[in-house]
C-alpha cells in the first residue's frame, strides 16, 4: 500500500493531535463540570446536564472517533503499522475499549440524566437511578481521563521501543574523528 508523503505525515500528525486535544480538553471540561458544578434547583441540574451533554455530542465524541480515524490512516498508510510496537497495540486496544465504554455506557449515563433532569426537575436529586448514573458518570469518566492521559505518557516515551540511530543512546555515543 502507498505511504503518505513527509507533508501528508505532518499534516496527518496536526489532526491526530487536534482531536487528541479535544477528546483530552473536552474529557477534563465534563469532569470540572461534573465534580464542582453545584446545582441547588432542577432547573439548573438540568442546565448543567445539558451542558455537559453538549462537550460530550460536540468535542469529545468528535475528538475520540477523530483519533480513531487517524490512527486508521497511521496504521494503514505510514510504516507505524497497527501492531508493529507493543505501545501501539496497548493504544489500540485502549482507545477502541474507551470509545465503546463512553458510548455504551458513559453516554448513556449522561444522556438519561439530562432526560430525568429535563422531566423531573428538583425531584431529580432524589430519584435513585439519577443518582447512581451520575455516581457512574463522574467515577468513571475519571477513570476515562485517567486513561487519556496515560495516552500521553505512552506517546512520549514509548515503552518497549528500542532506540534507534535517533534515540538516546545515539547522541550519546562519540562521533568518529577524521
Amino acid at each position: 500500500m502507498k505511504k503518505l508523503t513527509p507533508g501528508g505525515m505532518k499534516l496527518l500528525k496536526a489532526f491526530h493531535l487536534l482531536f487528541a486535544a479535544m477528546w483530552i480538553c473536552g474529557a477534563a471540561a465534563l469532569m470540572l463540570g461534573h465534580h464542582v458544578a453545584a446545582p441547588e434547583t432542577g432547573d439548573e441540574l438540568y442546565m448543567k446536564l445539558r451542558m455537559l451533554q453538549l462537550i460530550d455530542d460536540w468535542i469529545i465524541i468528535p475528538g475520540a472517533n477523530g483519533c480513531l480515524l487517524t490512527g486508521v490512516v497511521y496504521g494503514a498508510w505510514t510504516n507505524w503499522g497497527f501492531f508493529k510496537r507493543r505501545w501501539l497495540a496497548v493504544k489500540w486496544a485502549l482507545t477502541v475499549l474507551q470509545i465503546l465504554f463512553g458510548t455504551f455506557f458513559l453516554g448513556a449515563w449522561l444522556n438519561g440524566n439530562v432526560e430525568l433532569a429535563d422531566r423531573l426537575r428538583d425531584a431529580a436529586f432524589a430519584d435513585a437511578r439519577f443518582v447512581h448514573d451520575a455516581r457512574m458518570t463522574g467515577g468513571w469518566g475519571l477513570a476515562q481521563m485517567s486513561v487519556l492521559l496515560l495516552y500521553i505518557v505512552i506517546s512520549v516515551y514509548k515503552p518497549g521501543k528500542k532506540p534507534g540511530r535517533c534515540g538516546r543512546h545515539a547522541l550519546a555515543q562519540p562521533r568518529p574523528r577524521p
